[in-house]
C-alpha cells in the first residue's frame, strides 16, 4: 500500500508542473551516445510520448555524429573539425544527408512509433523545414575560413511544425537545412535547435546528451551546478569555474533567453528518465538556465 501511495504523491508533484507547461512548445535536442544505445534511447523517448499524450508539444532535432564519423571511415574518408565544425565536401555531405536526414531520422521516428507515439519525419524526401546559407567564420586575422557545405539556419517552416504539434504528431527533425537555390547544407545541431528554438517561441529547450549538465570542474560529476541566471553565469565564468568548450555553449544559451526562449536545460539522456525528472519534478536532474 505504501509502495501504491509513494506513486500517487510522484503523480501529484508533477500535477503542477503537466498544467503549468499544457500546450507549451519544448524544443529537445537529441545528441551523444543515447542515438547508438537502443535502451537508453528508448526511455528518452517513453519521456516524449508522455510529454504529448499530456499536453506539452515536444519538438525533436537531432545530431548524429557518431554514426556519420563510422560511415566516414568505412568510406575512407577522414572526419576534419574546424572550430567545432565538421568541415563537409561533397563526399562528406552525401554521408551526411544519408545517414542523418534519412537512416537516423527515420529510424528515431520508427523507434517513437513502436511505442505508441505519432511521429513525422521532416527530412529532404518529406518536408523540409529548416532553411539558411552557408557559414562563413573567422580566422585570428578575420580571414574567412572555408568549411565547405556548411551552414547556419536563418528561418523555419513554423506552420508545418506547430499544424503537426497540434494534430498530436512529434516532428522529428536533421540538423540540416536547404538555402534558397536548393544546396543542401549540414549544420551544427546545438546551433540550429536555438534557431529552432526561437523561430517557435518554445517555452524551454533541452539539450539531451551524455553530459550531466554544467559542471564547476568537468573531471568530477558531482560538481554539477542545478541552476544559473545570466548573473551568476558570467560571475562563474569571471572567475574561471565556467571556462574552455562550456563559455561559447553559456554564451549561445544566453543569448538564446535574450531572444525569448523561457529556459534552457542541459541534461544526461544516460539516466534513465531523465527528461521527465528535469522537466515533471522540482529538483531536476540536470542544469537549468534562466534570464
Amino acid at each position: 500500500m505504501q509502495e501504491a501511495i509513494d506513486k500517487a504523491d510522484t503523480l501529484i508533484e508533477a500535477l503542477g508542473w503537466i498544467r503549468k507547461f499544457r500546450d507549451k512548445t519544448t524544443v529537445i535536442k537529441l545528441g551523444g551516445s543515447v542515438l547508438d544505445n537502443p535502451d537508453q534511447l528508448r526511455h528518452i523517448l517513453l519521456d516524449i510520448l508522455f510529454m504529448e499524450t499530456v499536453g506539452l508539444r515536444p519538438v525533436v532535432i537531432h545530431g548524429g555524429g557518431a554514426r556519420i564519423n563510422a560511415a566516414m571511415k568505412e568510406a575512407g574518408i577522414q572526419p576534419n573539425f574546424v572550430q567545432g565544425r565538421r568541415y563537409t565536401d561533397a563526399a562528406t555531405l552525401n554521408i551526411v544527408e544519408r545517414v542523418l536526414a534519412e537512416e537516423t531520422n527515420h529510424y528515431l521516428a520508427d523507434e517513437f512509433e513502436k511505442i505508441g507515439g505519432r511521429a513525422m519525419t521532416l527530412n529532404f524526401l518529406s518536408t523540409p523545414v529548416l532553411f539558411g546559407e552557408k557559414l562563413t567564420l573567422r580566422d585570428a586575422e578575420n580571414q574567412p575560413i572555408d568549411l565547405g557545405f556548411v551552414g547556419e539556419v536563418l528561418r523555419i517552416d513554423r506552420l508545418v511544425i506547430e499544424n503537426l504539434c497540434y494534430a498530436g504528431q512529434v516532428p522529428f527533425i536533421p540538423s540540416m537545412c536547404l538555402t534558397d537555390a536548393g544546396q543542401k547544407l549540414n549544420v551544427n545541431a546545438d546551433t540550429a535547435a536555438t534557431r529552432l528554438a526561437v523561430e517557435l517561441n518554445a517555452d524551454k529547450l533541452v539539450f539531451l546528451s551524455d553530459v550531466p549538465g554544467v559542471l564547476r570542474d568537468p573531471q568530477d560529476p558531482d560538481s554539477l551546478i542545478s541552476s544559473l541566471n545570466r548573473n551568476s553565469a558570467g560571475e562563474m565564468m569571471s572567475s574561471g569555474q565556467i571556462s574552455g568548450g562550456m563559455i561559447p555553449k553559456i554564451e549561445s544559451c544566453l543569448d538564446t533567453l535574450r531572444q525569448g526562449v523561457k529556459k534552457i536545460h542541459i541534461i544526461d539522456g544516460r539516466i534513465r528518465h531523465s527528461l521527465l525528472l528535469e522537466v515533471y519534478t522540482s529538483s531536476g536532474v540536470g542544469t537549468v538556465i534562466t534570464e
